[in-house]
């Protein structure tokens, strides 16, 4: 298993994207900051795995959201595919403390959540499988 990270456009288009070697690490990348840097007019989401949970953002998911959203100086949309589902969020830049945005439990999850997973090589668990 390992992280896997999608870039992702209008019509949830795949724009690029990169793995680690790690199921629990996705070391940052020079790649991955031009990839987002040059694709930043098309770019509407960043989608990344955890193959072993949490269904949830980490803290250096929230640092690194941060970073982003400040660079780009406008909203962008996150999420977080893991074996019991997908959460999302949209983080801004005026958004002051990492606390006060909003995740949500996504209910239908977009086509490439099964691209993400197969890549990153675990499969979606049902909640009694949980």
């Amino acid at each position: 298993m390992r992280e896997v990270c999608m870039l992702i456009g209008e019509g949830d288009v795949v724009l690029w994207s990169d793995a680690s070697d790690s199921p629990v690490r996705l070391p940052d990348s020079r790649a991955r900051w031009e990839a987002i840097w040059s694709r930043r007019e098309a770019l509407v989401e960043i989608a990344h795995s955890h193959p072993v949970g949490p269904l949830a953002f980490s803290r250096e998911d929230e640092t690194t959201m941060a970073a982003l959203v400040s660079a780009l100086g406008r909203p962008m949309r996150f999420s977080v595919v893991a074996p019991g589902g997908t959460v999302r969020t949209v983080f801004a830049p005026s958004v002051a403390r990492v606390e006060e945005y909003e995740t949500s439990l996504v209910e239908s999850e977009p086509w490439w959540a099964s691209l993400l997973r197969l890549a990153s090589g675990f499969t979606r668990k049902t909640p009694q499988e949980e």
